[in-house]
């Protein structure tokens, strides 16, 4: 029964944005022009605005201000204005709270950004090669949250008394509801068209070893993730218990230095991230 009103809660959670839809839809489209992507954006006047304020943010570091979606594409490249166009469109579905993870309305939002963050920090500072869409599976990878929830909230005690046994909280979810938020999220990334690569990241961000496609991109999403609640953003119910797999420690390469500079470069760009995506 509860399998059944999770799986109605994944489909009536709200869909993809056309425009990112659309958008994701040119990338690998060798005859595309920035002339299409100007006018997928054009009718959606808000979100350009977010995309050029998310652009002259300090973070992308370009040296000129940007005034168009065509400087925009030429500057940045296609894959990094889709990466802004789906973090301008997801921030108001992530600012709320979520009770059953005892987070309050725009924590998941910040976590979610500090991971995004972290694992671009990561990847400069490791020096692994990575796909570029590292930023946006970050970005989603707590998004199953948003469903499962009400659900955690429900059946608390339960999950509670399988923690106090020892088990990791995400552990504790699939004995009592069938499911973590980990599977729901990746559901939802399926039922929005991402990529596989980042349906799998998502999906086994907790416990990378268990997945049948390692890549340097999951590995890389479930240090962030650890890094994000290092600093104290997202904590919640779950947070810390956290600690980053020996198999991906070993297979990153990572280092104690390698945490402590990530994690203040971190800290340094979360809150300009927030406010330039602050849906309020």
């Amino acid at each position: 029964m509860e399998a059944n009103k999770i799986a109605s809660a994944i489909k009536s959670f709200p869909g993809m944005p056309g425009t990112a839809v659309k958008l994701l839809g040119l990338i690998d489209d060798p005859a595309m022009r920035v002339t299409q992507i100007e006018e997928i954006l054009r009718h959606d006047p808000g979100l350009t605005a977010n995309v050029l304020r998310l652009a002259n943010s300090a973070y992308f570091g370009i040296p000129s201000k940007v005034g168009s979606i065509r400087q925009a594409v030429i500057l940045l490249g296609l894959k990094r204005l889709i990466q802004m166009v789906i973090a301008a469109c997801v921030s108001a579905i992530m600012d709320k709270s979520v009770p059953g993870y005892d987070l309050p309305p725009g924590e998941l939002w910040r976590h979610s950004i500090a991971a995004s963050v972290a694992a671009e920090g990561l990847v400069k500072v490791l020096k692994v090669e990575a796909a570029e869409e590292i930023f946006t599976a970050a970005l989603l990878h707590d998004v199953g949250k948003l469903v499962l929830g009400d659900f955690v909230k429900d059946e608390f005690k339960q999950i509670e008394t399988a923690v106090s046994q020892g088990i990791s909280f995400e552990m504790a979810e699939k004995i009592v509801l069938g499911t973590n938020h980990a599977e729901v999220g990746a559901r939802i990334l399926t039922k929005w068209l991402l990529p596989p690569e980042i349906v799998n990241a998502v999906q086994f961000h907790h416990a990378p070893e268990t997945s049948e496609q390692l890549s340097s991109m999951l590995d890389i999403v479930h240090v962030a993730n650890f890094i994000s609640m290092m600093i104290g953003i997202g904590i919640g119910r779950d947070g810390l218990q956290h600690q980053p797999s020996v198999e991906v420690t070993e297979r990153l390469g990572l280092e104690p230095e390698h945490l402590e500079k990530v994690a203040s470069q971190t800290m340094q760009w979360v809150k300009e991230f927030s406010e330039v995506l602050n849906p309020g």
